[in-house]
């Protein structure tokens, strides 16, 4: 069994009287791609941000490659920081900068690399999450859907992180491109030997890509492991995702 490279434990979050976590723990392995599954409400998001140093959660511990991220120093967690990519929901590009520069942000504000190294890396990047080459001198508002979600993915990957983190990557994607995208994600985690983690409530990505998840539920995770494993337990909520018409489709149609 492959080491875990995320440790979440016992994390309590609360807004104002609002509990979204009460107890939430989970596992993260080397190389897998792990999915966070829930209704609308059950805090995947949150967690996520959490995980990545955008929020803090009120207790608990939240272990990441090594370092306790509560009681992480600030000069550790800016160069923890560096071993991560993240795919925020609607790519977050910046709308004034092109494809090429939004890429190479983080190469031009983080390394000493000289200018045509960056624009060779920003120009591999591009390629490798199947833009054309002409996408580079392009404007967020000029990409269509998927090609925003494929810009931002290459954003990610600008710094050659060891992980990846995805938040409803395939929404507002048509099921083809969706599929496609899946696909690639599939792909990258192979060739650069990533772990990835996403956010997401597509079923065809539960069922296709994801190898083990989460199911947040009742301010806890309500179960966790491989699809087999989790469309066993018992829980209401679990029957409902998976039990519905919805689910029933896919799992007559799936692998």
């Amino acid at each position: 069994m492959k080491k875990k490279v995320i440790t979440v434990s016992d994390i309590v979050t609360r807004f104002g009287t609002n509990v979204i976590h009460d107890g939430i723990s989970l596992s993260v392995r080397q190389g897998e791609i792990y999915g966070l599954l829930g209704g609308s409400g059950s805090g995947k998001s949150t967690l996520l941000k959490q995980i990545i140093m955008l929020l803090r959660p009120e207790s608990g511990k939240i272990t990441l490659l090594g370092h306790d991220l509560m009681t992480i120093s600030r000069n550790d967690a800016a160069a923890l920081r560096h071993h991560w990519g993240v795919l925020f929901q609607g790519g977050a590009l910046y709308s004034s900068l092109t494809v090429a520069e939004n890429v190479g942000i983080k190469l031009r504000e983080y390394t000493d690399l000289p200018e045509d190294m960056i624009e060779d890396l920003v120009q591999m990047k591009i390629k490798m999450v199947g833009l054309p080459p002409d996408a580079a001198t392009l404007y967020p508002a000029e990409l269509s859907g998927g090609m925003i979600k494929r810009a931002a993915l290459a954003r990610a990957l600008a710094m050659d992180p060891q992980l990846l983190f995805l938040d409803e990557p395939t929404s507002g994607l048509d099921p083809i491109g969706a599929e496609a995208f899946d696909n690639l994600i599939i792909e990258l985690r192979d060739i650069l030997d990533l772990t990835v983690v996403m956010v997401t409530h597509d079923l065809d990505s539960i069922w296709t890509i994801v190898d083990r998840f989460a199911v947040l539920g009742e301010k806890k995770v309500i179960a966790e492991g491989t699809l087999n494993e989790v469309v066993q337990a018992p829980h209401p909520i679990i029957k409902q995702f998976f039990g519905g018409p919805r689910g029933q489709i896919r799992s007559r149609n799936g692998k």
